[in-house]
Formats: C-alpha cells, structure tokens, sequence
C-alpha cells in the first residue's frame, strides 16, 4: 500500500503535526505543493466537523488520487451554546485571521467569571483511498478560555485556551501532541490504520 499521504491543507503546522504523530507508521504526510499535486480548496458547508473532514478528505483523493487526510477542527465554548464550533475559523467575518477571532471571543466573554469560561477544542480527522474507503476519528481536549493571550507557540486560538496555568500555545509539541484535540484524534485514527494497512 502507498505510504505516501495527501494533507487537504495549506498550514504547514498542521501538516507537522500530523506527519510527527502518523510518521512512525512509515506513513509520510505531504501537502499538495510538497506532493506536487493541484487541489480545489472545499467549501466548508458540512454542519457537523465530520461532514467538513469528509468534504476535504474525499476532494483531495478524486483530483490527487492519492489517500487523502483531512480534519476539521474549533472551538467550543459552554457559554456560547458550543459556539463558535464548525464556524471556528471565520468566527470573526474574515476566514483564518487568527488574531481577530479570538479578539471577537474575548470581547463576548469579558465580564464571565472564569468558572463559566469551559470550553473544549475538537477535532474529527478523515482519511479517503481511492478505493472509497473511510477511516475517521473524533479528539477533544478540555479546558477553558483565558482573559488574554499567551504564548508564542501554536496556532488558532491556542493562546487563549488554557490547561491549567499555561496556554496551549505555551506548551512544546510533545506536550501539546500528548493531550491536543487533534493529538487525540489522530492517536485513533493511526491506530485504525495500522489495523487497516494490516489487512
């Protein structure tokens, strides 16, 4: 089986992420510039973080041809009802523009207390093969929303999200790998393909 996969994304964070986490299966994770492959960007129009995964995953395969790994990821806040969820990465109008979504956030939650400030970051991670098979996994990590951000590390609203005394963005990849939402999702979801490269 081809060891090489596609990574529906441009954000080579991302991409790092996932390739140190699927490398020890001998799987190498490329982008479609690293691979030198052409792909549409996908809107994002699932209302669920699975239906956006699937979206991005099964585009990359159809024009690449190659096994395709995508995730959708955000942020849930009790408080906000689980909002902003799938709308995580144009929370505040403009699509990626990190420092102004958690502007929007910490503006909404100013006055609440910090016991009212749980909040959750999930991730569902979607792997297609030209086959048609799916393979699919589900991470969360728990904490909660600070009062302002922290650290330079990351990306997204990892500086406002806290564990504990320190930011997500304050952490080191190993420590960030060890309990992330995508950590967690991607733990499953290697295991699931040891089992299935094994067949």
């Amino acid at each position: 089986m081809e060891k090489v996969f596609l990574i529906a994304t441009h954000n080579m964070k991302k991409r790092n992420e996932l390739y140190r986490i699927l490398s020890p299966l001998g799987i190498d994770v490329k982008t479609a510039e690293q691979a030198g492959v052409e792909i549409t960007d996908v809107d994002e129009t699932g209302e669920t973080f699975y239906e956006n995964a699937f979206l991005k995953a099964k585009s990359g395969c159809l024009e690449s041809g190659m096994p395709c790994v995508a995730d959708d990821s955000g942020l849930a806040v009790d408080y906000l009802a689980g909002a902003p969820g799938v709308y995580s990465a144009r929370f505040s109008g403009e699509h990626g523009n990190d420092e102004k979504n958690n502007e929007k956030l910490l503006k909404l939650l100013r006055d609440v207390p910090v016991e009212e400030r749980t909040a959750r970051f999930v991730s569902v991670v979607c792997c297609v093969f030209p086959n048609g098979d799916v393979i699919s996994a589900r991470g969360e990590c728990e904490g909660y929303i600070g009062f302002e951000g922290k650290g330079e590390r990351g990306f997204g609203y990892d500086p406002i999200f806290m564990i504990g005394e320190k930011s997500m963005a304050e952490l080191t990849d190993e420590e960030k790998d060890a309990i992330s939402h995508r950590g967690n999702a991607l733990r499953i979801i290697s295991e699931k393909l040891k089992d299935y490269m094994s067949l």
